[in-house]
Protein backbone atom coordinates (compact mmCIF):
# COMPACT_ATOMS: atom_id res chain seq x y z
CA UNK A 1 0.00 0.00 0.00
CA UNK A 2 2.29 2.54 1.08
CA UNK A 3 5.02 1.28 -2.12
CA UNK A 4 1.71 2.40 -4.69
CA UNK A 5 1.05 5.58 -2.82
CA UNK A 6 4.98 6.46 -2.89
CA UNK A 7 5.12 6.02 -6.47
CA UNK A 8 2.32 8.16 -7.14
CA UNK A 9 3.75 11.05 -5.11
CA UNK A 10 7.08 10.63 -6.93
CA UNK A 11 5.46 10.54 -10.08
CA UNK A 12 3.03 14.01 -8.99
CA UNK A 13 6.03 15.96 -7.74
CA UNK A 14 6.38 17.74 -11.01
CA UNK A 15 2.86 18.93 -10.53
CA UNK A 16 2.91 19.67 -7.13
CA UNK A 17 6.03 22.12 -7.55
CA UNK A 18 4.75 23.28 -10.50
CA UNK A 19 1.40 24.03 -8.43
CA UNK A 20 2.90 25.62 -5.19
CA UNK A 21 5.24 27.66 -8.11
CA UNK A 22 2.19 28.83 -9.31
CA UNK A 23 -0.02 29.91 -5.81
CA UNK A 24 3.57 31.81 -3.94
CA UNK A 25 3.29 34.12 -7.87
CA UNK A 26 -0.21 34.43 -8.06
CA UNK A 27 -0.37 35.34 -4.16
CA UNK A 28 2.65 37.16 -3.85
CA UNK A 29 3.90 34.67 -0.93
CA UNK A 30 6.96 32.93 -0.49
CA UNK A 31 6.50 29.25 -1.71
CA UNK A 32 8.77 28.08 0.80
CA UNK A 33 9.56 24.61 -0.85
CA UNK A 34 12.37 24.13 1.05
CA UNK A 35 10.54 24.26 4.03
CA UNK A 36 8.03 22.14 2.92
CA UNK A 37 10.54 19.18 1.51
CA UNK A 38 11.40 19.12 5.78
CA UNK A 39 14.11 22.05 6.35
CA UNK A 40 13.28 23.92 9.41
CA UNK A 41 13.38 27.94 9.11
CA UNK A 42 14.49 28.23 12.56
CA UNK A 43 15.75 27.17 15.04
CA UNK A 44 13.42 26.45 18.71
CA UNK A 45 14.30 27.81 21.74
CA UNK A 46 16.52 25.54 23.90
CA UNK A 47 14.33 24.03 26.45
CA UNK A 48 14.71 21.08 28.98
CA UNK A 49 12.04 18.91 27.29
CA UNK A 50 11.09 18.30 23.27
CA UNK A 51 8.44 20.45 21.78
CA UNK A 52 4.23 19.62 21.47
CA UNK A 53 3.61 20.09 18.17
CA UNK A 54 -0.11 21.12 16.98
CA UNK A 55 -0.68 20.99 12.80
CA UNK A 56 -3.67 22.97 11.87
CA UNK A 57 -4.29 23.18 8.17
CA UNK A 58 -5.52 26.37 7.41
CA UNK A 59 -7.03 30.36 9.07
CA UNK A 60 -10.37 27.90 10.58
CA UNK A 61 -8.41 25.34 11.92
CA UNK A 62 -5.83 27.58 13.60
CA UNK A 63 -8.67 30.01 15.51
CA UNK A 64 -10.99 26.73 16.27
CA UNK A 65 -7.44 25.32 18.15
CA UNK A 66 -6.85 28.79 19.94
CA UNK A 67 -8.04 27.56 23.48
CA UNK A 68 -5.71 24.29 22.94
CA UNK A 69 -2.76 26.10 22.51
CA UNK A 70 -3.28 28.46 25.41
CA UNK A 71 -4.45 25.20 27.82
CA UNK A 72 -0.96 23.66 26.43
CA UNK A 73 1.44 26.65 26.83
CA UNK A 74 -0.38 27.36 30.48
CA UNK A 75 0.43 23.70 31.67
CA UNK A 76 3.71 23.33 29.65
CA UNK A 77 5.43 27.04 30.35
CA UNK A 78 8.52 25.95 29.53
CA UNK A 79 8.16 23.72 26.74
CA UNK A 80 8.16 25.24 23.40
CA UNK A 81 5.35 25.02 21.08
CA UNK A 82 5.34 24.26 17.75
CA UNK A 83 2.19 24.85 15.19
CA UNK A 84 2.33 24.42 11.22
CA UNK A 85 0.09 25.04 8.35
CA UNK A 86 -0.26 24.11 5.32
CA UNK A 87 -1.88 27.11 3.34
CA UNK A 88 -0.26 30.54 3.40
CA UNK A 89 -2.82 32.56 5.34
CA UNK A 90 -2.89 29.82 8.03
CA UNK A 91 0.49 30.19 8.56
CA UNK A 92 -0.07 33.96 8.71
CA UNK A 93 -2.11 34.06 11.45
CA UNK A 94 -0.84 31.07 13.12
CA UNK A 95 2.80 32.43 13.58
CA UNK A 96 1.11 36.02 15.58
CA UNK A 97 -0.37 33.72 18.55
CA UNK A 98 2.01 34.90 21.34
CA UNK A 99 1.74 30.79 22.59
CA UNK A 100 3.67 29.61 19.93
CA UNK A 101 7.29 29.48 19.46
CA UNK A 102 7.64 28.67 15.97
CA UNK A 103 5.67 27.99 12.91
CA UNK A 104 6.48 26.92 9.78
CA UNK A 105 4.92 24.72 7.09
CA UNK A 106 3.47 20.77 7.20
CA UNK A 107 6.05 18.87 4.79
CA UNK A 108 5.21 17.60 1.92
CA UNK A 109 3.73 13.76 2.44
CA UNK A 110 7.35 12.16 1.33
CA UNK A 111 9.08 10.22 4.09
CA UNK A 112 12.22 11.86 2.86
CA UNK A 113 11.16 15.04 4.09
CA UNK A 114 9.06 14.08 6.87
CA UNK A 115 11.44 12.10 8.51
CA UNK A 116 14.18 15.01 8.21
CA UNK A 117 11.88 17.56 9.61
CA UNK A 118 10.87 15.08 12.40
CA UNK A 119 14.59 14.32 13.23
CA UNK A 120 14.76 18.07 13.82
CA UNK A 121 12.04 18.86 15.80
CA UNK A 122 11.82 15.65 17.98
CA UNK A 123 8.67 16.41 19.11
CA UNK A 124 7.41 14.68 22.76
CA UNK A 125 3.78 14.42 21.02
CA UNK A 126 2.26 15.63 17.60
CA UNK A 127 -1.38 16.97 17.92
CA UNK A 128 -3.29 16.98 14.13
CA UNK A 129 -6.19 19.36 14.49
CA UNK A 130 -9.59 18.05 12.90
CA UNK A 131 -8.55 14.62 10.99
CA UNK A 132 -5.72 15.22 8.96
CA UNK A 133 -4.70 12.03 7.95
CA UNK A 134 -1.38 11.77 5.92
CA UNK A 135 -0.05 8.39 5.63
CA UNK A 136 3.70 8.80 5.75
CA UNK A 137 3.93 11.35 8.27
CA UNK A 138 1.99 9.16 10.58
CA UNK A 139 3.35 6.07 9.98
CA UNK A 140 7.16 8.32 10.52
CA UNK A 141 5.91 9.61 13.56
CA UNK A 142 4.90 6.03 15.10
CA UNK A 143 8.35 4.31 13.48
CA UNK A 144 10.01 7.17 15.44
CA UNK A 145 7.96 6.64 18.67
CA UNK A 146 6.12 9.93 18.51
CA UNK A 147 2.78 9.59 19.79
CA UNK A 148 -0.17 11.18 17.62
CA UNK A 149 -3.58 13.23 18.27
CA UNK A 150 -6.62 13.86 16.31
CA UNK A 151 -8.03 16.51 18.49
CA UNK A 152 -11.03 18.40 17.85
CA UNK A 153 -11.77 15.17 14.65
CA UNK A 154 -14.78 15.75 12.59
CA UNK A 155 -15.62 13.72 9.68
CA UNK A 156 -18.03 15.14 7.17
CA UNK A 157 -20.72 13.64 4.99
CA UNK A 158 -18.16 13.51 1.69
CA UNK A 159 -15.07 13.22 3.69
CA UNK A 160 -16.97 9.81 4.97
CA UNK A 161 -18.28 8.82 2.02
CA UNK A 162 -14.62 8.73 0.69
CA UNK A 163 -12.96 7.29 3.27
CA UNK A 164 -15.63 4.48 2.95
CA UNK A 165 -14.69 4.04 -0.99
CA UNK A 166 -10.66 3.15 0.49
CA UNK A 167 -11.61 1.83 3.82
CA UNK A 168 -8.70 -0.54 2.74
CA UNK A 169 -6.35 2.06 2.93
CA UNK A 170 -7.17 4.18 5.85
CA UNK A 171 -7.56 0.95 7.95
CA UNK A 172 -3.47 1.24 8.29
CA UNK A 173 -3.32 4.34 8.47
CA UNK A 174 -5.17 4.70 11.41
CA UNK A 175 -3.43 1.99 13.06
CA UNK A 176 -0.86 4.88 13.75
CA UNK A 177 -2.54 7.37 15.31
CA UNK A 178 -2.76 6.80 19.41
CA UNK A 179 -5.96 8.32 19.94
CA UNK A 180 -8.65 9.69 18.73
CA UNK A 181 -10.41 12.95 20.15
CA UNK A 182 -13.83 13.33 18.16
CA UNK A 183 -16.16 16.42 18.70
CA UNK A 184 -19.27 14.48 18.76
CA UNK A 185 -20.88 10.60 18.67
CA UNK A 186 -21.01 10.68 15.17
CA UNK A 187 -17.65 11.73 14.47
CA UNK A 188 -16.29 9.04 16.83
CA UNK A 189 -18.63 6.44 15.05
CA UNK A 190 -17.45 7.43 11.69
CA UNK A 191 -13.89 6.80 12.22
CA UNK A 192 -14.71 3.83 13.92
CA UNK A 193 -16.42 2.45 10.77
CA UNK A 194 -13.44 3.97 8.95
CA UNK A 195 -11.27 1.43 10.76
CA UNK A 196 -9.85 3.61 14.10
CA UNK A 197 -9.85 0.80 16.85
CA UNK A 198 -12.75 1.81 19.02
CA UNK A 199 -10.80 1.72 22.30
CA UNK A 200 -8.49 4.32 21.27
CA UNK A 201 -11.47 6.91 20.39
CA UNK A 202 -12.92 9.65 22.88
CA UNK A 203 -15.69 12.17 22.25
CA UNK A 204 -14.15 14.69 23.64
CA UNK A 205 -16.48 17.88 22.35
CA UNK A 206 -15.90 20.70 20.14
CA UNK A 207 -12.35 23.03 21.13
CA UNK A 208 -14.85 25.94 19.31
CA UNK A 209 -17.06 26.39 22.42
CA UNK A 210 -14.05 26.76 24.39
CA UNK A 211 -13.18 30.90 23.12
CA UNK A 212 -13.53 33.67 25.57
CA UNK A 213 -17.16 34.36 25.64
CA UNK A 214 -18.25 38.13 26.40
CA UNK A 215 -20.25 41.11 25.34
CA UNK A 216 -18.36 43.57 23.51
CA UNK A 217 -18.29 46.98 25.30
CA UNK A 218 -19.23 50.06 23.99
CA UNK A 219 -15.76 51.38 24.19
CA UNK A 220 -14.05 48.64 22.63
CA UNK A 221 -16.64 49.01 19.51
CA UNK A 222 -16.31 52.62 19.69
CA UNK A 223 -12.17 51.85 19.40
CA UNK A 224 -12.14 49.96 16.86
CA UNK A 225 -14.88 51.72 14.86
CA UNK A 226 -12.23 54.54 15.09
CA UNK A 227 -9.65 52.27 13.68
CA UNK A 228 -11.09 51.23 11.20
CA UNK A 229 -12.68 54.60 9.83
CA UNK A 230 -16.29 52.73 10.36
CA UNK A 231 -18.78 55.59 11.12
CA UNK A 232 -19.64 55.27 14.34
CA UNK A 233 -23.34 56.29 14.37
CA UNK A 234 -23.81 53.74 11.74
CA UNK A 235 -25.29 50.47 12.05
CA UNK A 236 -22.78 48.03 10.80
CA UNK A 237 -23.41 44.64 9.18
CA UNK A 238 -20.61 42.61 8.79
CA UNK A 239 -20.62 39.89 5.86
CA UNK A 240 -17.55 37.54 6.82
CA UNK A 241 -15.51 34.19 5.10
CA UNK A 242 -17.60 34.73 2.30
CA UNK A 243 -16.82 32.64 -1.27
CA UNK A 244 -17.25 33.47 -4.71
CA UNK A 245 -20.96 33.53 -5.92
CA UNK A 246 -21.64 34.76 -2.60
CA UNK A 247 -21.11 38.81 -2.59
CA UNK A 248 -22.98 39.42 -5.80
CA UNK A 249 -25.92 38.42 -3.61
CA UNK A 250 -24.66 40.30 -0.08
CA UNK A 251 -24.30 43.52 -2.58
CA UNK A 252 -27.79 43.54 -3.86
CA UNK A 253 -29.33 42.88 -0.33
CA UNK A 254 -27.30 45.75 1.10
CA UNK A 255 -28.73 47.78 -1.75
CA UNK A 256 -32.19 46.73 -1.25
CA UNK A 257 -31.67 47.26 2.84
CA UNK A 258 -30.43 50.57 2.21
CA UNK A 259 -33.18 51.96 0.26
CA UNK A 260 -35.35 52.53 3.69
CA UNK A 261 -31.84 52.38 6.22
CA UNK A 262 -29.52 54.68 4.65
CA UNK A 263 -27.95 54.27 7.81
CA UNK A 264 -26.53 50.94 7.17
CA UNK A 265 -22.84 49.90 6.72
CA UNK A 266 -21.28 46.81 5.55
CA UNK A 267 -17.70 45.53 5.92
CA UNK A 268 -17.46 42.64 2.93
CA UNK A 269 -14.66 40.15 4.38
CA UNK A 270 -13.99 37.46 1.80
CA UNK A 271 -12.49 34.48 2.94
CA UNK A 272 -9.90 34.62 0.55
CA UNK A 273 -8.02 37.74 0.43
CA UNK A 274 -6.77 37.86 -2.83
CA UNK A 275 -10.31 37.34 -4.25
CA UNK A 276 -10.81 41.20 -3.15
CA UNK A 277 -9.83 42.91 -6.89
CA UNK A 278 -13.01 40.46 -8.28
CA UNK A 279 -15.19 41.51 -5.10
CA UNK A 280 -13.91 45.19 -5.99
CA UNK A 281 -15.39 44.59 -9.61
CA UNK A 282 -18.34 43.64 -8.29
CA UNK A 283 -18.83 46.79 -6.00
CA UNK A 284 -18.34 49.41 -9.03
CA UNK A 285 -20.36 47.91 -11.32
CA UNK A 286 -23.16 48.25 -8.88
CA UNK A 287 -22.18 51.73 -8.21
CA UNK A 288 -21.15 51.24 -4.28
CA UNK A 289 -18.22 53.28 -3.32
CA UNK A 290 -16.18 51.13 -1.28
CA UNK A 291 -12.44 51.39 0.61
CA UNK A 292 -10.14 48.76 1.02
CA UNK A 293 -8.62 47.49 4.19
CA UNK A 294 -5.35 47.68 3.38
CA UNK A 295 -5.73 51.86 2.15
CA UNK A 296 -6.76 52.61 5.56
CA UNK A 297 -4.31 55.02 7.64
CA UNK A 298 -4.30 56.38 10.73
CA UNK A 299 -5.48 59.85 9.66
CA UNK A 300 -8.25 58.30 7.28
CA UNK A 301 -11.47 59.77 6.57
CA UNK A 302 -13.76 57.93 8.24
CA UNK A 303 -16.34 56.41 5.56
CA UNK A 304 -19.73 57.10 5.36
CA UNK A 305 -23.35 54.97 5.64
CA UNK A 306 -23.99 53.61 2.63
CA UNK A 307 -20.68 52.66 1.63
CA UNK A 308 -18.97 49.63 2.44
CA UNK A 309 -15.67 48.48 3.52
CA UNK A 310 -14.04 45.90 1.70
CA UNK A 311 -11.50 43.91 3.62
CA UNK A 312 -8.03 42.37 1.85
CA UNK A 313 -5.73 41.48 5.04
CA UNK A 314 -5.95 38.30 6.92
CA UNK A 315 -6.12 37.77 10.99
CA UNK A 316 -8.45 40.55 11.66
CA UNK A 317 -12.16 39.01 11.85
CA UNK A 318 -12.95 38.83 14.63
CA UNK A 319 -12.32 42.65 15.23
CA UNK A 320 -14.75 43.41 12.41
CA UNK A 321 -17.11 41.07 14.62
CA UNK A 322 -16.80 43.23 17.00
CA UNK A 323 -17.93 46.35 16.35
CA UNK A 324 -20.96 44.88 14.39
CA UNK A 325 -23.93 45.00 14.98
CA UNK A 326 -25.39 41.85 12.83
CA UNK A 327 -23.10 39.42 11.62
CA UNK A 328 -23.56 37.22 8.39
CA UNK A 329 -21.25 34.26 8.08
CA UNK A 330 -20.08 33.28 4.42
CA UNK A 331 -19.26 29.67 2.88
CA UNK A 332 -23.53 28.82 3.60
CA UNK A 333 -25.46 30.43 0.73
CA UNK A 334 -23.41 28.34 -1.80
CA UNK A 335 -22.12 24.74 -1.01
CA UNK A 336 -18.93 25.48 0.52
CA UNK A 337 -19.89 24.19 3.21
CA UNK A 338 -20.43 27.30 6.28
CA UNK A 339 -17.89 28.47 8.72
CA UNK A 340 -17.57 29.25 12.57
CA UNK A 341 -20.88 30.65 13.88
CA UNK A 342 -19.63 30.45 17.46
CA UNK A 343 -16.83 33.22 16.42
CA UNK A 344 -19.62 36.35 16.24
CA UNK A 345 -21.66 34.56 18.46
CA UNK A 346 -19.18 34.63 21.59
CA UNK A 347 -19.06 38.34 21.27
CA UNK A 348 -22.81 38.46 21.60
CA UNK A 349 -23.51 39.49 17.87
CA UNK A 350 -26.70 37.94 16.46
CA UNK A 351 -25.79 35.97 13.45
CA UNK A 352 -27.05 35.16 9.86
CA UNK A 353 -26.04 31.95 7.73
CA UNK A 354 -27.71 30.05 5.35
CA UNK A 355 -28.63 26.63 4.69
CA UNK A 356 -25.11 25.00 3.34
CA UNK A 357 -23.63 24.78 6.94
CA UNK A 358 -22.94 21.06 6.44
CA UNK A 359 -19.45 21.25 7.74
CA UNK A 360 -20.67 23.25 11.14
CA UNK A 361 -24.07 21.61 11.14
CA UNK A 362 -23.82 20.39 14.93
CA UNK A 363 -23.03 24.27 15.70
CA UNK A 364 -25.51 25.67 13.65
CA UNK A 365 -28.24 23.38 15.08
CA UNK A 366 -27.17 24.39 18.48
CA UNK A 367 -27.24 28.74 17.24
CA UNK A 368 -31.20 27.90 16.38
CA UNK A 369 -31.81 25.84 18.87
CA UNK A 370 -30.29 28.27 21.59
CA UNK A 371 -31.79 31.77 19.44
CA UNK A 372 -28.66 33.07 18.94
CA UNK A 373 -28.70 33.03 14.97
CA UNK A 374 -30.53 32.59 12.28
CA UNK A 375 -31.06 30.13 9.05
CA UNK A 376 -31.85 32.44 6.03
CA UNK A 377 -32.42 30.83 2.42
CA UNK A 378 -31.44 32.88 0.39
CA UNK A 379 -30.93 36.76 -0.07
CA UNK A 380 -34.12 37.41 0.03
CA UNK A 381 -34.55 35.86 3.42
CA UNK A 382 -31.55 37.56 4.21
CA UNK A 383 -32.78 41.10 3.57
CA UNK A 384 -35.98 40.24 5.54
CA UNK A 385 -34.38 39.21 8.55
CA UNK A 386 -31.48 42.01 8.88
CA UNK A 387 -34.53 44.53 8.49
CA UNK A 388 -36.50 42.88 10.86
CA UNK A 389 -33.01 42.98 13.39
CA UNK A 390 -32.63 46.31 12.32
CA UNK A 391 -36.19 47.31 13.77
CA UNK A 392 -35.59 45.21 17.00
CA UNK A 393 -32.87 46.13 18.81
CA UNK A 394 -34.43 44.20 21.85
CA UNK A 395 -34.67 40.82 19.99
CA UNK A 396 -30.54 41.51 18.99
CA UNK A 397 -29.57 41.73 22.39
CA UNK A 398 -31.59 39.09 23.42
CA UNK A 399 -29.61 37.03 20.66
CA UNK A 400 -26.09 37.77 21.53
CA UNK A 401 -26.94 37.41 24.89
CA UNK A 402 -28.43 33.15 23.87
CA UNK A 403 -25.19 33.22 22.37
CA UNK A 404 -22.84 33.75 25.16
CA UNK A 405 -25.24 31.34 26.96
CA UNK A 406 -24.51 28.51 24.07
CA UNK A 407 -20.63 29.12 24.66
CA UNK A 408 -21.08 28.77 28.35
CA UNK A 409 -23.28 25.86 28.30
CA UNK A 410 -20.80 23.75 25.67
CA UNK A 411 -16.87 24.24 26.91
CA UNK A 412 -14.82 22.02 28.51
CA UNK A 413 -13.06 20.29 25.40
CA UNK A 414 -9.84 21.68 26.15
CA UNK A 415 -9.73 20.21 29.52
CA UNK A 416 -10.56 17.15 27.79
CA UNK A 417 -7.98 16.89 25.11
CA UNK A 418 -5.20 18.41 27.73
CA UNK A 419 -6.10 15.18 29.48
CA UNK A 420 -4.98 13.32 26.72
CA UNK A 421 -2.10 15.25 26.01
CA UNK A 422 -0.64 14.79 29.13
CA UNK A 423 -0.96 11.18 29.45
CA UNK A 424 0.72 11.25 26.39
CA UNK A 425 3.86 12.55 27.10
CA UNK A 426 4.07 11.23 30.13
CA UNK A 427 4.03 7.56 28.88
CA UNK A 428 0.56 6.22 30.29
CA UNK A 429 -1.25 5.57 26.30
Amino acid sequence: MYLLYNILLLLLLPVIIAWHLYRSVSRGRPAALRERFGFVPAILPPAASRPIWVHAVSVGESVACRPLLKGIKARFTATPLLISNMTETGRQVASGFPEVDLALYFPFDYPFAVRRLLRAVKPSVIVIVETELWPNFLREARLAGIPVVIANGRISDRSFRGYLRAKAFFRPVLANVSRFCMQGEEDARRIIAIGAPADLVLVSRNLKFDITASPVTVGRKEELRDKFSVPGTATVFTAGSTHDGEEGQLIAAYLDLLAAEPKLFMVLVPRHPERAAAVAELLKRHGLSYRLRSELVADSQPLQPGELLLVDTVGELMQFYELSDIVFVGGSLVSKGGHNLLEPASLGVPVLFGPHMANFREIASLVKQYDAGHEVEDAHQLVTAIRQLLNDPVRRNTMGENGIRLLSDNGGATARHMAVIESMIKGEA
